[in-house]
């Protein structure tokens, strides 16, 4: 991937970890939507179920309604958008592709090991995920999250998913280190931030980094999630540094200008 992007969140749901990215009404989905494209941002992730520990279950239908509600919003909006749908469901994927014109899957759940936080799915006993089946039909982007703790487990999980998805003749991966999901919360997240590079070496793929105002940035710091804008764009610059591709933030204006600053500091290198 030659050029960095940065993905702005849009959550449509009452419980995100962070409230600033909490949207429910139609003013504010609509309002964050524009906001995302006019400071920079090139994707839309929509996300219409929290993955954050602790929170609360959302069955099939209201992930769909409030999924459906949201991309009605968004796309009335920005027509043109490129827009991620965050979602471990395969009818939640199947309906964004289909209705909306999504192009991105990002699935928190490495193909169903986890939906929320710390909290077991329902083992099916497939050995492929039925979301890898989905996304290779749909033909849209896949986003390979990482919930192991380590760099050498994080490989080997991904060499066996990516294996599954090629054998389905599915090749347009994105995989995501999975910053805050199963790592230790201070050194794990950082251990593997220090050596992220080795997955971009060794998988040859586009890495996603989503490090937005997580608590591995403002418990070290001390403060809230509400604290930790300047942590995480101190974070991302080290992620860009690594290897990232991609930029999963709150805070659209803020990654885009750190990205600005990384391409003028490679450009005079050359």
């Amino acid at each position: 991937m030659e050029e960095k992007q940065v993905m702005g969140i849009l959550n449509v749901t009452p419980d995100s970890f962070y409230i600033g990215s909490r949207k429910q009404s139609e003013q504010e989905i609509a309002e964050r939507t524009n906001q995302i494209i006019a400071e920079g941002g090139t994707i839309i992730d929509v996300g219409a179920f929290s993955t954050r520990p602790g929170a609360a279950e959302v069955n099939e239908e209201e992930e769909l309604r409030r999924m459906r509600y949201g991309l009605e919003i968004v796309r009335r909006e920005q027509p043109d958008a490129v827009l991620s749908i965050d979602t471990f469901r395969p009818s939640v994927a199947r309906m964004a592709v289909e209705e909306f014109g999504a192009a991105i899957i990002n699935d928190v759940s490495e193909g169903g090991v986890t939906g929320v936080v710390d909290t077991p799915m329902e083992n099916t006993g497939a050995e492929i995920p039925e979301i890898f089946r989905e996304v290779a039909r749909l033909k849209a982007t896949y986003i390979l999250m990482s919930v192991q703790p380590t760099l050498e487990l994080t490989v080997s999980h991904f060499l066996k998913k990516i294996k599954m998805l090629n054998d389905l003749g599915h090749k347009d991966i994105i995989l995501d280190p999975g910053y805050g999901f199963g790592k230790d919360v201070i050194d794990g997240n950082f251990a593997l931030l220090a050596r992220q590079q080795e997955l971009k070496d060794t998988f040859r793929l586009p890495l996603l980094v989503g490090v937005s105002r997580k608590r591995m940035i403002w418990q070290l710091l001390g403060g809230t999630a509400s604290d930790a804008l300047n942590g995480t764009t101190a974070v991302n610059m080290l992620a860009l540094e690594h290897g990232a591709d991609i930029l999963r933030v709150h805070d659209v204006k803020e990654a885009v200008e750190a990205v600005m600053i990384y391409n003028r500091m490679k450009s005079v290198q050359k």
